[in-house]
């Protein structure tokens, strides 16, 4: 848990993928319509990866990718982060983490 609290507070908009995952595609993509540059940690080519989807299920991330932080904070996965787009709070967020400047 340690580690992924880590790497989520080293940049202001965080992403736990799987390389073959289209969600994780689909929500990165989204980041960088938005003009955000979030890091990304795809666990099937990280040698930690289990570990780090393990603990992101701790935090109750289900499926355990995408697991997208924002400012540190975990944010949720791709239901969450589309429902955070739609109402128009997605955003808003990634300019409060300074992840994106308007």
């Amino acid at each position: 848990m340690d580690r992924v609290r880590e790497l989520a507070s080293k940049k202001a908009a965080v992403i736990f993928t799987k390389s073959s995952c289209c969600m994780c595609h689909s929500i990165k993509a989204l980041f960088y319509e938005l003009g955000a540059s979030p890091a990304i940690y795809e666990l099937d080519k990280d040698v930690n990866g289990r570990e780090i989807e393990w603990a992101l299920r701790g935090l109750g991330s289900n499926p355990s990718v995408p697991a997208v932080f924002i400012g540190g904070e975990y944010v949720g996965s791709a239901k969450d982060v589309i429902t955070l787009h739609v109402d128009g709070s997605l955003r808003q967020k990634l300019i409060d983490a300074r992840a994106i400047w308007f």
